[in-house]
């Protein structure tokens, strides 16, 4: 960051709907990490904010030290925290420190929580150009090696090595430089290559805020970090990674939390989000990937819907007697082609199949679930609707999902099958966990089984066969457990 943001008050405030709850009021995140049941970010200035769900976010989370920017890893059973004591202009000056310490627990409350003694690991005089600020910290999942990235605007993004075991600068490591025209930086590892992710635009100025977040990418944690057309980021290289939207404005500070296998989270912040008075909030978005590269995609807010199998791009529909829509066919040989007739109306659109129309025809009890032919028919219609205080997940609240203008919902059964009842009633069964994989798809989750304890993190509504869906634990390597949301 360029200067000292003003921590801001925590204050109780509910949002607009599919919003984040609670006080999201953080600036420079670090990334989110889970701790005994719960999720903590860090930020500027010391504090930071807890979540039991993932998705209602207060403050209450706790660091010393000051400073700005920090971020946080676990390695093994501790938690390792890394910040920038000075720098980035603060006060006046480009002179920074970047220090480490560690803590057995992230809870305030624990009698465990005890943060060990800073250590410094890194420095700017002042004088160069490099500022020592802004950290973001990566632990290499294939050689286990301690990488960090530091710096701003003021100069260069650096690359220094620790020592994963102390969290002390590792010896005789020496500082790389590997970009410039960003600042708050992050290092992650995927699939053979390593990502760096800039920062790059103008912050603390709130709703003016200019910020968005870039991307390069190297086969080596020491680069060269080259763009999507082949720009080095050392030379002000960079591709898109997520920039302003949804009246949202200044995104930066990256983070990446992985759920579950093809399941990941981005965390940043937005400078200023226009719905909340301009201040500047946490945001949690789906990471998506394509060819390599890194997205964000959208926070799923639902709507209506066909809800497609991405097994053969069937329908999920209720198991109901299908309504011929009695048209007449115009046009010569039957309506199926042939010169037109003399003197012919033009065609008139037809109108869709509505509920009014077949309702009758259903049961009036449960009905079974089944996946078939799309035809925009009122058996196909899904409305899915976020709904509050029934709890969360990270980045988003649970949904119900009903026959579009009734109330009938999808249900998950014991035996860990589907079917719909005759109306919502709030219970656990009818609840829903939407959450986009990295691949573009959508998975869905009830969140209980009847019968069994406790919140259900691995059964996915998954397509057994072409018309036949079911519950089964989910498999990111199979098409059965993917689904689509098609706006027709």
């Amino acid at each position: 960051m360029k200067r000292l943001y003003s921590i801001l008050a925590a204050m109780t405030l509910a949002t607009a709907a599919n919003a984040q709850i609670g006080a999201p009021f953080i600036h420079d995140p670090s990334t989110v990490v889970e701790c005994e049941g719960k999720y903590y970010t860090f930020g500027t200035g010391g504090g930071g904010l807890i979540s039991e769900d993932g998705w209602t976010w207060n403050s209450g989370a706790e660091r010393p030290g000051g400073g700005a920017a920090p971020d946080m890893i676990k390695i093994g059973d501790r938690y390792l925290c890394i910040y920038g004591a000075t720098g980035g202009g603060l006060g006046g000056g480009h002179a920074g420190r970047i220090l480490t310490m560690w803590n057995k627990t992230l809870d305030p409350k624990s009698p465990d929580f005890k943060w060990s003694e800073a250590v410094e690991v890194c420095f700017s005089d002042g004088m160069e150009d490099q500022d020592a600020i802004d950290p973001g910290i990566m632990l290499d999942p294939s050689t286990g090696r301690l990488w960090v990235s530091y710096g701003t605007y003021f100069g260069t993004i650096r690359l220094i090595e620790l020592d994963p075991t102390t969290g002390f600068r590792k010896s005789g490591n020496v500082e790389k430089d590997i970009a410039i025209d960003c600042e708050a930086s992050d290092l992650i590892c995927r699939n053979g290559w390593y990502y760096l992710l800039g920062t790059h635009g103008t912050c603390c100025d709130g709703v003016n805020s200019t910020y968005n977040i870039v991307v390069g990418r190297s086969k080596s944690p020491e680069g060269p970090y080259i763009d999507n057309v082949g720009r080095d980021m050392y030379h002000g290289g960079g591709r898109m990674v997520v920039a302003a939207g949804d009246r949202k404005t200044g995104a930066g500070h990256f983070g990446r939390t992985i759920i579950d296998e093809g399941v990941e989270v981005a965390s940043f912040h937005w400078e200023a989000d226009f719905d909340m008075g301009g201040r500047s909030t946490l945001a949690l978005r789906p990471l998506l990937w394509k060819n390599d590269w890194p997205y964000c995609g959208e926070l799923f807010k639902g709507g209506t819907f066909e809800i497609e199998s991405e097994r053969r791009g069937y329908a999920l529909e209720l198991a109901v007697d299908f309504v011929r829509m009695n048209v007449a066919r115009a046009g010569g040989f039957g309506g199926f082609g042939g010169r037109p007739q003399a003197n012919a109306a033009p065609p008139q659109p037809v109108a869709n199949q509505t509920l009014d129309q077949v309702k009758s025809t259903w049961p009036e009890g449960d009905i079974p679930a089944r996946i078939g032919d799309y035809m925009f028919r009122p058996h196909q219609r899904w409305t899915v609707t976020p709904v509050e205080g029934k709890g969360a997940y990270l980045g988003n609240t649970y949904f119900k999902i009903t026959i579009e203008g009734t109330e009938r919902a999808l249900a998950a059964t014991a035996d860990c099958e589907v079917k719909t009842v005759p109306a919502y009633t709030g219970a656990d069964e009818q609840l829903w966990r939407i959450e986009q994989l990295t691949d573009g798809t959508f998975r869905i989750m009830p969140k209980v089984i009847p019968g069994q304890e406790g919140i259900n993190t691995s059964i996915c509504l998954y397509s057994a066969g072409d018309s036949t869906p079911t519950l089964a634990k989910y498999d990111f390597s199979s098409d059965n457990s993917k689904w689509n949301f098609r706006n027709h």
